[in-house]
């Protein structure tokens, strides 16, 4: 194996791996939420953003984006941060066992 080899097996590789979980609970209003998100590369080495969400310990729901570029999928990870933040989502405050 050449070094040309090397280079061009990471040029498709995600940079930093994304990863977040958040909860939004109000038990006055039987509310039970979470969501996540996280960004990994596709067999093909384009970025793939996947986003579940539901009610905490069903399987809830699933959407996935692919982009063709890593910043794309960044920036809408970001975005849906963002805006889960506002609604009052949170990172999970203890361990369940």
């Amino acid at each position: 194996m050449d070094a040309d080899d090397e280079i061009s097996d990471s040029v498709g590789m995600i940079a930093q791996p994304y990863q977040l979980y958040v909860e939004r609970t109000d038990p006055s209003r039987n509310m039970a939420r979470y969501y996540a998100m996280s960004i990994e590369p596709t067999l093909f080495g384009d970025a793939c953003l996947t986003r579940r969400w539901g009610r905490i310990g069903s399987t809830g729901q699933q959407k996935t984006h692919h982009f063709d570029r890593e910043e794309e999928a960044v920036r809408l990870f970001l975005d849906l941060l963002r805006q889960k933040r506002k609604r009052g989502y949170l990172p999970r405050t203890s361990v369940l066992r």
